[in-house]
């Protein structure tokens, strides 16, 4: 299985806005993707800027790149998210899950 894990701030009135398209629209599209998994958000506010991270996971690296095309490494946004995010980390992280207690 891969872990696929990728990071972005917004500004703080952006953030419940944000969270909420990436839990009503974009991982819910990701489950029709063949070997996707399932995936988590992780949200830290800050005074000035909300950071979240999110890990999708999928089977293995033809799924991520089923999801994200032949340059997986790039973040893949919805044009909604691009508004929302002020920054943005440059290139996804991809882990081979080597043990899990869920």
């Amino acid at each position: 299985m891969i872990a696929r894990h990728w990071r972005g701030w917004t500004e703080v009135p952006d953030a419940d806005p944000y969270e909420n398209l990436l839990k009503d629209k974009v991982l819910p599209n990701l489950r029709g993707i063949e070997g996707y998994r399932g995936g988590y958000i992780l949200r830290n506010d800050g005074p000035r800027e909300v950071e979240f991270v999110v890990v999708n996971l999928f089977d293995s690296l033809e799924a991520v790149k089923r999801f994200a095309g032949p340059d997986y490494r790039t973040p893949v946004f919805e044009p909604e998210a691009r508004r929302l995010l002020c920054r943005i980390e440059p290139f996804a992280m991809h882990y081979e899950v080597r043990a899990s207690t869920v």
